[in-house]
């Protein structure tokens, strides 16, 4: 679909990307986090947890992003084309 001269449907699997791309790094930081707890690194373990939780946090940002995407595109469903 598209609405006011954006594909809905590429830029929702452009946040989709996104998502797994943060997905990715949420998994990495969370090895990270117990490798150095494990080596008796305990701020950077705690530092690790904490870039993990904001990461948690993008990630439900960019699924209230999709929710968004598909109330707005329902809301300017009447579209205008003028040629210029």
């Amino acid at each position: 679909m598209c609405t006011n001269g954006v594909n809905t449907g590429q830029f929702e699997q452009m946040i989709e990307q996104i998502d797994d791309h943060i997905k990715l790094e949420r998994r990495w930081v969370h090895n990270l986090a117990h490798m150095a707890g494990d080596a008796g690194l305990p701020t950077v373990d705690d530092k690790l947890h904490a870039a993990q939780l904001l990461l948690d946090e993008v990630r439900a940002l960019l699924a209230d992003a999709k929710d968004a995407l598909e109330d707005d595109a329902d809301a300017n469903g009447g579209v205008t084309v003028s040629l210029v």
